[in-house]
């Protein structure tokens, strides 16, 4: 579909946080055609199957959520405000044993209804039963980056079977879905496992993904086992030669920081579940002073609750300032990109980074005309400190407009949806299974 955006302010990204006036985005099959003023005279003439007027309201790239589990939303509100070890294996590995492929496409597609509400064009998955994870984000039209959970010790070879198959399978089949070397974690996967995929890794030339330096008690095992912490260990069998990225990066020595920055590596920050777990606050300032790229996940529904980009962008810089003691660190201008362009960046979309000409048009309008708006002192730095859910008027992914004004467009009714969540947990609760 062809569409044109007319009357609109933009923030493209691709040169600061300079934002365009009353301006025009075309948008033609999946890729923008055209970022500019609004006397264009070619393209004023051409054939446009959807005008949208923007009505002075923010065009800007969409947010990517760089750290997620979404079929979790069946544990939502299931295991709270327990310890985290018991939360883990008195509730979530239970019900995970009796999860089903179905269960999880069901449950990936609640997620995507709150994804798109959040404005998150894309998504860094990590959970079982990626087939029916990708089923549910594709007929949705959500992208999707696939990351292994695998772990454990049994099976190595088998498992860098899946491993290798996995990485080709999706990234050659359906663009929206893409796959990224990677496992569980470090204290989760056997020496083994961790050296063969290291293999893989510098076999395929790719970067490698992870749970990492979440927890002091994951980093002082790591110690244990190894003689060393979780990054370094990574590094010293050969993961990140090729970059990568480490979700959470909560607990990092000097070391491991210069590690990060010398190899690559991105840290996905995922404020809010951190804090609901009591994991700790991630070393923002130290991160960003050393130059490493740092993008920003939800994790899981389990975990968080909630599947809220604009929660966690505040959270990103209001716990870095309570960490450092003080108020100017982490400046919201660098938080608002890691939601957008620095997710990008770590999970290799190089062509949903910004808005210009011949990138794909993943793209959000922000409702300027909302109280939590007013007045136009900084607009980029309102969405960190003031935005929320409600700001989201539109979240376009590759071309096609799926969530507009508080209705979906992704091929279901959101109603069938619910029901077939419930069901799952129904069924869990009164012990058919």
């Amino acid at each position: 579909m062809n569409i044109r955006f007319k009357n609109a302010r933009v923030l493209t990204m691709a040169d600061g946080f300079n934002i365009m006036e009353n301006a025009e985005v075309h948008v033609r099959g999946k890729k923008i055609t055209y970022i500019g003023a609004a006397d264009k005279k070619e393209d004023r003439t051409n054939h446009w199957d959807k005008t949208v007027d923007v009505k002075g309201n923010l065009l800007m790239p969409g947010f990517k959520d760089a750290h997620t589990h979404s079929a979790m939303t069946f544990l939502r509100t299931n295991a709270d405000d327990m310890k985290l070890q018991d939360w883990l294996t008195k509730e979530v590995f239970p019900y995970e044993a009796k999860l089903t492929a179905e269960d999880i496409y069901y449950c990936t597609k609640l997620a995507v209804l709150e994804y798109l509400t959040s404005g998150i064009t894309a998504i860094c998955e990590m959970y079982f039963e990626p087939q029916a994870i990708a089923k549910a984000t594709e007929e949705s039209g959500m992208r999707c980056v696939q990351v292994s959970p695998l772990s454990g010790g049994d099976n190595v070879p088998q498992k860098i079977a899946c491993l290798r198959d996995m990485y080709k399978k999706f990234n050659e089949g359906n663009p929206l879905t893409t796959c990224q070397i990677g496992l569980h974690a470090e204290y989760t996967c056997s020496k083994e496992l961790l050296e063969e995929t290291a293999k893989l890794v510098n076999e395929l030339k790719v970067p490698f993904y992870a749970h990492m330096s979440e927890t002091k008690s994951e980093v002082e095992g790591c110690i244990e086992r190894y003689g060393m912490p979780p990054v370094e260990f990574a590094d010293s069998i050969g993961l990140f030669n090729y970059g990568g990225a480490i979700f959470h990066g909560v607990h990092l020595n000097d070391k491991e920081i210069e590690i990060l920055k010398k190899r690559g590596v991105s840290v996905v920050t995922n404020p809010a579940s951190n804090a609901k777990l009591a994991s700790g606050i991630a070393p923002i300032t130290s991160l960003l002073s050393e130059g490493i790229n740092i993008a920003i996940g939800t994790d899981g529904p389990a975990s968080n609750n909630c599947l809220d980009m604009f929660r966690e962008m505040f959270l990103t810089t209001a716990l870095a300032k309570l960490r450092e003691d003080d108020a100017a660190a982490v400046d919201a201008n660098k938080v608002l990109y890691m939601a957008t362009v620095g997710g990008a960046k770590a999970l290799n979309l190089n062509d949903s980074d910004v808005l210009t000409a011949g990138k794909n048009a993943d793209m959000i309008m922000i409702d300027l005309n909302q109280p939590n708006m007013r007045p136009f002192n900084n607009i980029t730095k309102n969405i960190v400190y003031s935005g929320s859910k409600i700001n989201v008027k539109m979240t376009m992914v590759n071309g096609k407009i799926l969530y507009m004004d508080g209705k979906f467009n992704i091929g279901e009714d959101p109603e069938a949806i619910y029901r077939d969540v419930q069901n799952v947990i129904d069924s869990f609760k009164n012990g058919t299974r």
